[in-house]
């Protein structure tokens, strides 16, 4: 049984001063969902978070891809 690569994704929220760009209004407030060994774990997460919220126009969140950050030169699957 071969093991899948380890690629690490955050799940961030918060509210945004403008929905036309990624600006949150107060940084210090954003929701930190956790951190992910892969994307579909990330992406369920950020599902139930967003859905959570849905009611809030200006609540978003994002997966950011932590392990092109860490190692860019690496590319792997999603």
């Amino acid at each position: 049984m071969s093991e899948q690569p380890q690629l690490l994704h955050l799940v961030i929220g918060g509210e945004l001063k403008n929905l036309d760009r990624p600006e949150f209004v107060d940084p210090a407030a954003v929701d930190f969902v956790g951190a992910f060994p892969n994307y579909q774990a990330a992406y369920d997460a950020w599902k139930g978070a967003a859905q959570r919220t849905v009611d809030n126009a200006r609540m978003r969140y994002f997966i950011i891809h932590a392990h092109r950050l860490l190692d860019p030169g690496a590319d792997g699957p999603r």
